[in-house]
């Protein structure tokens, strides 16, 4: 078999009057996700984390953040888009194993439902999707609530 392993990551600002979408979830909040597109920052580090995989660069580079045509979109569209380019490869996921990093809110309770979303967008078990969150203990700008972030690590697999 042939293994490729990529890794993502991806900050945003938290700003009233946005909306909190993570990993195609729209969760309850006081700020929302400021960003170019729907501001979400899980389904960001995943494409980025494929994308490293395979060397194809990162998600600017197939959607530049200074082009109009992003502007608001739903992330889905990038995921899918470069699952696409996976799949056109014939690589599959093997395992997706995501840290979300934030302050608040806390979001144990959308865990299962953000890992089935992505089990669907993907089209691989829920079982191959690990998503956890942890804190900064209120250090920087994501302790402050300013902001948050994600990792996302991914290894790939081709059948010779």
């Amino acid at each position: 078999m042939n293994y490729r392993i990529g890794q993502g990551l991806d900050f945003h600002k938290l700003v009233k009057e946005e909306t909190f979408v993570i990993g195609g979830v729209t969760i309850p909040n006081d700020k929302g996700i400021l960003g170019h597109s729907d501001g979400d920052l899980v389904i960001h580090s995943i494409v980025d984390a494929l994308l490293g995989a395979l060397a194809m660069g990162d998600i600017g580079s197939y959607f530049p953040s200074n082009d109009k045509k992003w502007k608001d979109i739903d992330s889905r569209y990038f995921l899918k888009h470069v699952m696409g380019i996976v799949n056109k490869k014939k690589y599959t996921i093997s395992n997706l194993d995501c840290t979300i990093i934030l302050q608040k809110p806390h979001i144990n309770q959308f865990i299962d439902k953000i890992r089935l979303n992505l089990s669907n967008l993907l089209d691989i078990s829920i079982d191959y999707i690990s998503i956890k969150a942890t804190t900064t203990d209120k250090l920087g700008f994501i302790g402050k609530g300013e902001g948050v972030g994600c990792i996302a690590i991914c290894l790939l697999y081709k059948d010779k």
